[in-house]
C-alpha cells in the first residue's frame, strides 16, 4: 500500500510539475516580443560621467539649475516658504481634482499679467498639473478627445524630446516646421515662417514661449508679432509650453511677452506651465495646465471635461509642490525675494554664457561664438559636431549630447577656462 502510495504521489507530483513548467513557460511568453528600449541620451552622458575619474571632469547633460560650485541650490524663498508650511501645520489631505485653487490660479496670473481681459471675464480653464510635463500630458489628452480640426501637431525642429512622445501616446501625429539654423546656430527665421504658412488650418502649433529647448534660440518681440498675425491668418491653434519664465532673462513679464502677445491679438490657446526651474521644485512637480476659451461658459464646460480626464490619469495632484510655489505667489514679501532668486539663477547663466565666449575669443577661435550669448535660457546648441563632442569626453572628459547641446547649468567659473580650452582644441 505504502508503494502504490508512493508511485501515486511521485506521480501526482511529477504531473503538477509538468503543469507548473507549462505555466511558466506560457507566463513567460507573454512578453517575449518586447524589445529592449534605446538609452535615454542625457542619462548615457551622465553615466560616462560619473565613471570618469578625471577631477577635471565636467558633466554638461544635466537638464537643472547648478550654483557656481556645481550644486543643486535650493531658493532662499522656498526655503522661507518651507518652513511657514511646515509650522502651519497643515494635513495630508487630498487636493481638488484640479489642485491647490491658491496656486493654480496665481500660477496663471503669472503667465498673463494681472491686466488680462481674459482673466478678467474669467474665460481660463487651469488646473494643477504633475509640472510641465503632466501639464502637457492633459492637453494633449483633451485635444485629443476634443479638437475638431486637424489632429496633426506642428512643433519645431528640433523640439524638447518629450513633446513628440506626448502627443503620440494621445493618438496626435507630430508633423515639424524648420526653427533652428545649424548654419548660424540661430532661427531660421525664413523657415519658420515659410512652413507655418503652409500649415493647414485648424491645425495644432507648439510653441515655446522662451528660452527654446534645446537651442536656446528665440524669436525676437517683432518676431513674435508678425507669428502672431501669420497664425491668426492661417486660423491655427497655438500650444505654448513654457517652461522656463523668469528663469530665461531673469524677468517674468519678459519671459512671458509671447503668450501675452496672441492673447492681445485675440487668439485662443493652450499653455503648459512648470515650476521646475524658476523655483527649483524639480521633484515637487508643481505645474499647471490652461485653455483660454471664449467665455465663462465655455471655460466651466472644458474645466468640467478637464476634470474627467484628470481622474483617470492620476486622480488628485501633489500639493507640497503647489503649497510652496502657492505661498511665494501669494505673499508679496516672499514673492519679491523669489524674483530676486530668479534673476540671480539667470544673471548666472547669462554671465558664464558672456565668459565662454569672450575665452575662445581670447584663445583664438577663427569660429564665431556670438550664437553662445545671443541664445537664452539653460540650453546652448554649440554648433559643434558628433565628431567633435567625442573627442571632449575622450581627450578631455567634459561630457554632453552628441548634438552639442551644452547646460550651461554644469559651467562654472572654476571649469570655464578649461571648457573653452577644450573646445577651442576639438574645433580649430
Amino acid at each position: 500500500m505504502a508503494n502504490i502510495s508512493g508511485k501515486t504521489l511521485l506521480s501526482a507530483n511529477r504531473a503538477i510539475g509538468a503543469a507548473l513548467n507549462a505555466n511558466t513557460a506560457r507566463t513567460q511568453s507573454w512578453f517575449a516580443g518586447v524589445q529592449m528600449g534605446p538609452p535615454d541620451a542625457i542619462l548615457g552622458v551622465t553615466e560616462a560621467f560619473k565613471r570618469d575619474t578625471n577631477p577635471k571632469k565636467i558633466n554638461l547633460g544635466v537638464g537643472a539649475y547648478r550654483d557656481d560650485n556645481g550644486k543643486p541650490w535650493v531658493l532662499p524663498s522656498v526655503r522661507t516658504a518651507e518652513e511657514r508650511i511646515v509650522a502651519k501645520k497643515l494635513d495630508k489631505e487630498y487636493a481638488t481634482i484640479i489642485g491647490i485653487p491658491d496656486f493654480y490660479n496665481k500660477a496663471i496670473e503669472l503667465a498673463l499679467g494681472k491686466d488680462s481681459e481674459r482673466l478678467k471675464g474669467k474665460h481660463n480653464a487651469t488646473t494643477q498639473s504633475i509640472s510641465g510635463t503632466g501639464a502637457l500630458r492633459i492637453g494633449a489628452a483633451f485635444l485629443s478627445k476634443f479638437w475638431q480640426g486637424n489632429r496633426e501637431v506642428y512643433v519645431p525642429t528640433p523640439t524638447w524630446g518629450n513633446h513628440v512622445p506626448i502627443f503620440e501616446h494621445s493618438g496626435l501625429p507630430i508633423k515639424k516646421y524648420r526653427y533652428y539654423d545649424p548654419k548660424t546656430c540661430g532661427l531660421d527665421v525664413q523657415g519658420v515662417f515659410e512652413d507655418i504658412s503652409k500649415i493647414p488650418e485648424k491645425s495644432i502649433v507648439l510653441l515655446h514661449a522662451c528660452a527654446h529647448n534645446p537651442t536656446g534660440v528665440d524669436l525676437s518681440l517683432e518676431q513674435w508679432k508678425e507669428l502672431s498675425q501669420l497664425i491668426k491668418k492661417k486660423n491655427l491653434f497655438p500650444f505654448f509650453d513654457m517652461a522656463y519664465q523668469g528663469f530665461a532673462s531673469g524677468d517674468v513679464d519678459r519671459d512671458a511677452q509671447a503668450v501675452r502677445i496672441f492673447e492681445k491679438d485675440g487668439h485662443l490657446y493652450c499653455l503648459a506651465q512648470s515650476f521646475a526651474k524658476n523655483m527649483g521644485l524639480y521633484g515637487e512637480r508643481a505645474g499647471a495646465y490652461s485653455v483660454i476659451t471664449a467665455s465663462k461658459e465655455e471655460a466651466d464646460r472644458v474645466t468640467s471635461q478637464i476634470k474627467i480626464l484628470i481622474r483617470a490619469l492620476y486622480s488628485n495632484p501633489p500639493i507640497n509642490g503647489a503649497r510652496l510655489a502657492a505661498e511665494i505667489l501669494n505673499d508679496q514679501e516672499l514673492r519679491a525675494i523669489w524674483l530676486k532668486d530668479v534673476k540671480t539663477m539667470a544673471d548666472r547663466i547669462i554671465n558664464i554664457r558672456a565668459q565662454l565666449k569672450g575665452n575662445l575669443v581670447k584663445l583664438g577661435s577663427s569660429r564665431s561664438w556670438d550664437h553662445i550669448t545671443n541664445q537664452i535660457g539653460m540650453f546652448c546648441y554649440s554648433g559643434m559636431t558628433a565628431e567633435n563632442v567625442e573627442r571632449l569626453s575622450k581627450e578631455f572628459s567634459i561630457y554632453l549630447t552628441k548634438d552639442g547641446r551644452i547646460s550651461m547649468a554644469g559651467v562654472t567659473s572654476k571649469n570655464v577656462d578649461y571648457l573653452a580650452h577644450a573646445m577651442h582644441e576639438v574645433t580649430k
